[in-house]
């Protein structure tokens, strides 16, 4: 829960400082965040990094 607010807060920090400073880059923030993010949830898998991706993709 504390990941989500957290994530939550900087998305809106990145916006209104988008918005303030008129400099899209800021919106980058969440977005690497969220790529970060999703890395270490992939990483606390006890499955080795490549089969956990190969598993994840072949989903359907």
């Amino acid at each position: 829960m504390f990941t989500l607010l957290f994530i939550l807060a900087l998305t809106g920090f990145s916006l209104f400082l988008c918005l303030r400073k008129r400099k899209p880059q800021f919106l980058l923030i969440p977005v690497l965040t969220l790529l970060l993010y999703f890395i270490v949830q992939i990483a606390l898998v006890p499955a080795s990094f490549l089969d956990t991706i190969k598993f994840i993709f072949s989903l359907s």
